[in-house]
């Protein structure tokens, strides 16, 4: 047995890199796929050219080659890559939380009834405030600092992965429901077994729009409090008219929700393997 022991390390290893490779390729794959370089290659030309032609003015449509330039000045006097090292982590802490918290309940409430007539009408009420409204609540309540850009991170996500977890519980086929209860499933088994797998795609499409609209709120924490990440130095270059500066803040956001939701792709492609070719 300790002889075996080395072979499964080398065996996790390479499963892990089996996995890693095939993330890669299904999400960088379209990006270099021939048929989007096509498209991409002549929208970054016209970037460039357009603005060097006098077409639009360059003051305020950089060029590529500005953009580049911003970038590096950004990652070498401003600390860039710090600034969106803080950004991930509050953008992961908040959708974390959310993704915690609004699951489980979202699971209960399709699941039973008496706990959906007691606390869907609560979320209803609240979930049509529209997030940014909460954000001089938030300040009074928590200050301005990390704890205040963590809770409107949190609050962007919660109500979309709520509803949607609970509206794919609720519509889960009776027919499965009925057949697990024949060979004497619990209510605990069916949810683990039949609810939350029934729903796994509808669930995971639901933390693809909290990602969405996280990434929204963590701009506006920043903007709100801190001196600290891609929101408050893309207020900065507003501020100081650097709109090559601003355009490297937005690439690199979209960038972070991009590789997010590929993440969230590929675990629905792992999980959910009945949806392969659906």
């Amino acid at each position: 047995m300790i002889h075996d022991q080395p072979n499964y390390g080398l065996k996790g290893f390479s499963r892990l890199t089996s996995e890693s490779g095939l993330f890669l390729r299904n999400s960088f794959g379209s990006l270099f796929s021939r048929e989007f370089l096509k498209v991409l290659i002549p929208l970054l030309v016209l970037w460039e050219l357009l603005p060097r032609l006098e077409a639009v003015p360059r003051t305020l449509v950089p060029t590529l080659t500005d953009v580049a330039a911003a970038f590096w000045d950004l990652v070498a006097n401003k600390k860039f890559l710090v600034h969106i090292a803080y950004s991930v982590g509050k953008f992961l802490a908040g959708l974390s939380i959310a993704i915690i918290c609004a699951i489980p309940i979202g699971i209960l409430m399709g699941w039973n009834m008496a706990i959906r007539k007691h606390s869907l009408p609560l979320f209803q009420l609240l979930s049509p405030i529209p997030p940014p409204a909460w954000v001089p609540l938030t300040i009074i309540l928590f200050g301005i600092g990390l704890p205040m850009q963590i809770f409107l991170i949190f609050l962007g996500a919660f109500y979309p992965i709520l509803f949607n977890t609970y509206q794919a519980i609720k519509d889960t086929d009776p027919r499965y429901l009925s057949s697990a209860r024949v060979f004497g499933a619990s209510e605990l088994t069916l949810i683990f077994r039949v609810y939350i797998w029934h729903a796994l795609g509808a669930i995971i499409m639901s933390v693809k729009t909290g990602v969405a609209i996280s990434l929204v709120m963590l701009v506006i924490a920043e903007m709100y409090g801190g001196r600290s990440g891609i929101g408050y130095l893309l207020v900065e270059a507003k501020d100081f008219f650097q709109i090559p500066a601003m355009v490297v803040c937005m690439l690199v956001l979209g960038v972070i929700g991009w590789f997010s939701i590929e993440i969230l792709k590929f675990a629905e492609f792992k999980l959910a393997i009945w949806k392969v070719g659906a």
